[in-house]
């Protein structure tokens, strides 16, 4: 048994740091980011990795964990000496950290990334590289998928002759929706706090005792579910809660691959101890031998382990949209955190699609049919900035056919080549560009503060290339739906100047000619 590692930071110095407290052990691991001096950072509470540092010469060092297999996670809290690292315990005390009968154990790799500006720690592959190749033999049916997410909107239908809910037409609203707008699946939840799956305590949050994920409810008709959407060619995205789903693994993932499941939602696991770290990558393994993706929710963030196990798509492990259902705290000043924090972890599921912007000042909370406080060009910029294999579609089919920029949601990769970050200032803006082929994508995201940036193509080749760019409108402060869309040719000479609004940000599509 393991009780303690003595791992520890000691930085020099008083950088500025961002990062995120936590309350406890068993966390959502989600939560508002504090950008502050270092000698400002609090004593004796526990800190979520990634965590960033940027001293006074533009040297900037992030602060994670690489391959977490058979071991418990760790977090970090400053005390006298510097950070000191702090395992996860096992479930139930505090003592034991780590229990393992074979010798030698691997530990995890603590990894320090050193940048000369901010920027340069999100252009590093440091953590897949640090993890094993891939176990999985054949990867030819893993793709990137484009996904309704219907929980987020309330799952809203239109005025109609049948009631929304866990019933085949609210479902087959959203798969026509699906195949006319070439998504590749469609996921099903539940609705009003009941799972698609029978489970008697009725709360996506806590599984009953008889929760049973092979058993769905008899209104939803989930084989007449399925049998349609394979005839439209659009596959099915299920959520789970984790702990019945581990109950019944094997059976249920061969059930679900009969059913043409494309992937799963697993959700609310809470932890990263010893424990967890080991049901995350038994799932992974059967979900592969089954050819089905997994998007950890309600998880810890990860830790590159998607080289060996490429059919982990995305993780939460991050305050979200999800948020604007209930709260304020998710804007663009929260957002503009998440690349310089979260983001350096890996692929980040962050609830994207919102469409239905308000002004800060005219937010109103409400649980269906959500608002956000960014305006559209930001929301389509997340899409490139934050790396995610799962594109989430959160809106109504209402909220996105005939509305500017649904084109850029329904053709943006969700894997990349190569990035660039050519503008970046840690917790005020980023700009990422990311190569698809011979195509880049450029996301510029601004926290709420306006300002004006210059943006240097020279990350392009030789050659003439076709930009369409998306850019906050004029009226955008009082309608942060709206946009311009200009189309020019351009060459890696030319120098693109995006005017910021508060709130906002800008999107760039680049094709060779």
């Amino acid at each position: 048994m393991m009780y303690d590692e003595r791992t520890q930071f000691n930085l020099q110095g008083n950088p500025m740091a961002l990062l995120m407290y936590l309350p406890g052990y068993v966390n959502t691991h989600e939560g508002v980011y504090s950008h502050v001096r270092y000698d400002k950072v609090a004593r004796k509470r526990l800190i979520e990795m990634p965590a960033t540092f940027e001293f006074d010469n533009g040297v900037a060092v992030a602060i994670t964990e690489a391959a977490i297999r058979d071991y418990a996670g760790m977090y970090l809290m400053k005390e006298k000496g510097g950070l000191v690292g702090k395992l996860s315990p096992k479930l139930g005390q505090e003592k034991i950290k780590v229990e393992t009968d074979s010798f030698p154990h691997r530990t995890p790799w603590r990894v320090i990334s050193v940048a000369d500006r901010v920027g340069g720690l999100l252009e590093t592959n440091i953590l897949t590289s640090l993890n094993e190749p891939c176990r999985i033999e054949d990867t030819s049916w893993i793709k990137p998928c484009r996904t309704t997410f219907t929980w987020w909107n309330g799952n809203v239908v239109p005025d109609s002759t049948f009631s929304p809910g866990n019933n085949f037409d609210t479902n087959k609203y959203y798969i026509d929706f699906a195949a006319r707008n070439g998504l590749d699946a469609h996921g099903i939840y539940g609705y009003a706090e009941t799972p698609w799956y029978y489970d008697d305590n009725f709360n996506f949050g806590w599984a009953g005792p008889n929760a049973d994920v092979t058993k769905p409810i008899p209104c939803l008709n989930m084989p007449r579910i399925v049998e349609y959407a394979r005839s439209k060619g659009v596959g099915i995205h299920l959520w789970v809660h984790w702990r019945p789903l581990y109950d019944k693994l094997e059976e249920a993932f061969a059930l679900y691959e009969g059913w043409g499941v494309k992937g799963l939602m697993v959700d609310f696991m809470d932890r990263n101890d010893q424990e967890m770290i080991r049901i995350q990558e038994e799932i992974l393994e059967c979900a592969a031998r089954h050819r089905l993706f997994i998007q950890f929710h309600g998880s810890s963030k990860p830790s590159g382990l998607v080289r060996t196990y490429p059919n982990e798509f995305t993780r939460e492990g991050t305050l979200n949209y999800e948020v604007c259902k209930w709260d304020t705290l998710v804007n663009a000043d929260h957002d503009i955190a998440i690349p310089f924090t979260r983001m350096l972890a890996g692929a980040t599921d962050y609830h994207l699609g919102g469409f239905r912007a308000l002004p800060r000042s005219e937010f109103k909370i409400q649980y269906v049919n959500p608002h956000v406080m960014s305006t559209r060009c930001h929301m389509l910029a997340m899409y490139v900035v934050l790396e995610n294999h799962l594109t989430s579609l959160c809106d109504t089919p209402k909220a996105y056919e005939g509305q500017p920029g649904f084109e850029v949601l329904r053709t943006v990769p969700g894997t990349w080549d190569e990035i660039r970050v050519p503008l970046a200032r840690m917790n005020e803006h980023v700009t990422v560009a990311r190569r698809s082929g011979s195509d880049w994508w450029v996301g510029s995201l601004n926290n709420g503060t306006e300002r004006d940036l210059k943006l240097e193509l020279d990350f392009l080749s030789e050659g003439d290339y076709q930009a369409t760019i998306y850019t906050d409108a004029e009226d955008v402060e009082r309608n942060p739906n709206n946009l311009d869309r200009l189309v020019r040719k351009v060459t890696r000479k030319d120098i693109i100047e995006l005017n910021l609004a508060r709130d906002g940000g800008a999107l760039l599509h680049i094709t060779k000619l």
